[in-house]
């Protein structure tokens, strides 16, 4: 828990003197690489945080975003690697518990929870399975019981995490404008913590979340409590109505060290603590114990030293929530810690704004060696000896039965992810959607690609981010925020610190071009094992907004665009299942990019080989608007488009041309349709000749599943077809009507069938795959 020499010596030149044992703990916890982004904070400034729906306050720990009609919407997105690789059901249940907390501090209700899991290669590590079965089973625990649902997330396995647990939580939260907390405070204020009793568990959490994971540290895993966590939000926010409080922030990583600095320093004021006064949980706990323990399920909160600090005293009580009165704000912008008051022995005392804010790192990068002849050490595949052609039913099978590719069913399954009943479409679609009280709709979707990062970490961040977006417009909605976590290994090591710029490099690009604001995020470096690093990991939270309200739109400047059917009502396209006739048309065109494909790690087991996918953001935005104008179709006649014109959404009205959207991501367009297909239990005929392709002619292999960004599965109705092309063709999207909808009731069952325009070279048994695919992560699990 000591600071390095040098964080030691600006310290001390910073005081003008020799900081005490407990003021060295609390700055050790504050400037921690999890507290402080020491080494990432100067680059994150590139991310654009503007927008006309980004609402701004000091000291929020969340997004805003504004939704109309005086409502917002928050959320934020945070990790608990290694506490969740050490002990995963109480590391990943209390990291649900604190993202929970962040989205509480703006003054909103969390309405819905999402994650992201990342394990070891299950088949040979019985300890991936192990830390797999049980994150889960620490987020479905944690969420059921707060009763806030779980709607959607990802899950990848990949060598690189070997031993280790990648939790990523975010969570989203809803209110009106008016309620969100506005973050003041004037001396004389009182300081209160409230929520569970401080104990010795999580004492130094964010120390250890800062350095390569080298022992289980059990003492810095957090224990959780979410029956307190519950009780905390309803006393919370009846305080909120009742208008009592001045400014909150929630405990998390580095507990009160950094809840009373950050606090202090955000709101520009001092604040005298008293040590003493803080509600523990065990006995004869020390200074530095009571100023870094992370223990959960606590907020502290600012209010007045009259009626306030009364009525949340009653509140508290009402709904059994332990507070305490631990300070005292002033105007001398200090951060004391006393043990007993004024009158009390000083324990620390420093400028809020030293202890707040670390001393910033220039890191060196450098591009990693292995890069250098990465894009030629692919392996394709090819005839055998025989020249009889590879056996791709053979291999897409595979691929649908891989653990990447699988049903998630087994997940989600165990999420209450309904509670609330705001939740429209829930997991096991592209994206999830909620149900707002203004009548829009909300469309979250969340998604990484390590193994695309890990070619080319610029276009992997890029891809992870365009894929969000398409997630959420398969759903019908058009994206208005987003969220990053940006996941390295050690950022002293150049060449790793280089895919951290390079991907952030990525997301601020397309962040620029698509107007689509970074509303939040989190960093989180040092991701290692006595393997080695984690390959790097960029995961991408977009929010999507389908809204009634003709001028509620953030729409592409091209005049891309999402809107409201006639009766003003905001309904996403529901998941139907698609019908033996109907057409499937490919939007979107496939390139020759198979590097950190599914099907070559998987399949051929070819690490960082091949070119990876790369983004065009025009060829996004096209496409994107293209489908968004046949799941809304297209402007009235009487009123002709006008990309100037927002009024003209008014007239927009979902058209019913479309049974659903899938987009083309991992396994590529053959594992999307064999992922429709097993969805709606139909079979397919797919002449893969027909897709829209730039260069070629491509090898069979490069057409089923090469991972191409900005691709669409789009499933028409027969009678609709004309229609839907029309709208398309107008769009300048590359399409083509690519097969039809199947179904063989008969002893040969249901089928899905490619050709390559000659020959059918997949003859895929729909049952067949579906009893695998749909039971593999949980047969995996079952066996661990």
């Amino acid at each position: 828990m000591s600071l390095a020499p040098s964080e030691l010596a600006y310290l001390k030149s910073r005081l003008g003197r020799e900081p005490n044992p407990t003021e060295v703990q609390i700055i050790a916890a504050e400037w921690s690489e999890h507290c402080s982004y020491k080494s990432s904070k100067r680059h994150l400034r590139m991310l654009p945080t503007d927008g006309r729906r980004v609402i701004v306050e000091k000291g929020y720990d969340s997004g805003v975003l504004d939704v109309g009609d005086g409502y917002v919407v928050t959320a934020h997105i945070e990790s608990h690697n290694h506490p969740s690789a050490v002990e995963p059901y109480g590391g990943a249940a209390t990291g649900v518990g604190g993202v929970i907390r962040d989205i509480l501090s703006a003054g909103t209700r969390p309405v819905a929870i999402l994650n992201g899991l990342r394990f070891g290669d299950p088949a040979g590590d019985s300890r991936a399975r192990w830390l797999f079965k049980n994150a889960v089973a620490g987020i479905a625990g944690y969420g059921n019981c707060l009763g806030i649902p779980t709607i959607g997330g990802e899950i990848e396995f990949d060598e690189s995490y070997t031993g280790y647990a990648m939790v990523d939580v975010a969570a989203i939260g809803f209110g009106r404008r008016a309620s969100l907390i506005k973050n003041s405070a004037s001396s004389g204020d009182v300081v209160v913590l409230l929520g569970g009793a401080t104990g010795r568990d999580g004492i130094g959490g964010s120390q250890f979340a800062s350095d390569s994971l080298e022992s289980e540290d059990r003492s810095a895993v957090q224990i959780p409590d979410p029956f307190m966590e519950k009780l905390l939000i309803e006393a919370v926010l009846e305080a909120r109505n009742a208008g009592i409080i001045r400014a909150m922030k929630d405990l998390g990583g580095g507990g009160l060290s950094c809840a009373i600095s950050e606090t202090a320093e955000s709101l520009g004021v001092g604040i005298d603590m008293d040590i003493l006064a803080v509600h523990t949980r065990e006995s004869g706990m020390q200074a530095d114990e009571i100023m870094t323990s992370e223990s959960q399920e606590r907020m502290l909160v600012i209010t007045d030293s009259q009626t306030g600090i009364r009525q949340l005293e009653e509140i508290c009580a009402k709904f059994e929530v332990p507070c305490s009165v631990i300070g005292t704000v002033r105007n001398d912008g200090v951060m004391r810690v006393t043990a007993g008051g004024q009158s009390g022995r000083i324990l620390a005392e420093m400028p809020a704004d030293v202890v707040a804010n670390a001393q910033l790192l220039d890191l060196p990068a450098s591009k990693p060696s292995y890069l250098d002849d990465i894009e030629t050490a692919a392996v394709r595949v090819m005839p055998d000896a025989s020249g009889l052609p590879p056996d791709y039913t053979d291999i897409l099978y595979r691929v649908m039965t891989s653990p990447n590719v699988a049903s998630r069913s087994w997940v989600y399954d165990q999420y209450d992810h309904e509670v609330g009943i705001r939740t429209i479409l829930r997991p096991g679609t592209d994206a999830s959607v909620l149900r707002l009280d203004n009548g829009s709709c909300l469309a979250v979707s969340m998604d990484g690609n390590p193994k695309h990062c890990y070619v080319n970490p610029r276009q992997g961040a890029m891809g992870c981010f365009e894929e969000a977006c398409r997630n959420v417009v398969c759903t019908g909605a058009t994206p208005i925020g987003m969220l990053d976590h940006l996941q390295f290994g050690d950022p002293t090591d150049p060449e790793i610190f280089w895919t951290f710029l390079e991907s952030l490099r990525g997301i601020s690009y397309f962040a620029e071009q698509t107007g689509i604001p970074c509303i939040g995020g989190k960093v989180s470096l040092y991701n290692e094992t006595a393997r080695g690093p984690i390959k790097p990991t960029p995961v991408i939270a977009v929010l999507g907004l389908v809204s009634p309200n003709k001028n509620d739109y953030n729409v592409y400047d091209d005049g891309s665009f999402a809107g409201a059917n006639a009766s003003g009502s905001a309904l996403p396209v529901l998941r139907e299942n698609a019908k033996p006739g109907d057409h499937i048309i490919m939007v979107g065109v496939t390139r020759d990019e198979m590097g950190g494909s599914e099907y070559y790690e998987y399949v051929k087991r070819v690490v960082g080989g091949g070119k990876c996918p790369a983004v065009s953001v025009a060829e996004s935005r096209r496409n994107s608007a293209a489908v968004l104008g046949l799941i809304w179709g297209e402007p009235q006649k009487d009123q002709p488009y006008d990309k100037n014109d927002y009024d003209v959404r008014a007239t927009v009205r979902r058209s019913a041309l479309v049974r659903l959207v899938h987009d083309c991501s991992k396994g590529g367009a053959a594992a999307a349709i064999s992922e429709i297909c097993l969805g709606s239990n139909v079979g397919c005929t797919i002449d893969i000749s027909c897709m829209p392709c730039d260069g070629g002619p491509f090898p069979a292999d490069v057409l089923l599943f090469s991972e191409s960004h900005s691709r669409y599965v789009v499933v028409v109705p027969d009678d609709h077809v004309p229609r839907a092309e029309s709208i398309l063709s107008k769009s300048g999207a590359a399409y083509a009507d690519i097969g039809v909808v199947t179904y063989d009731a008969h002893d040969s069952g249901r089928k899905i069938i490619f050709s390559d325009g000659l020959r059918k070279i997949v003859d895929l048994s729909v049952d067949m795959t579906y009893e695998k695919w749909s039971r593999m992560l949980g047969e995996m699990v079952h066996n661990a």
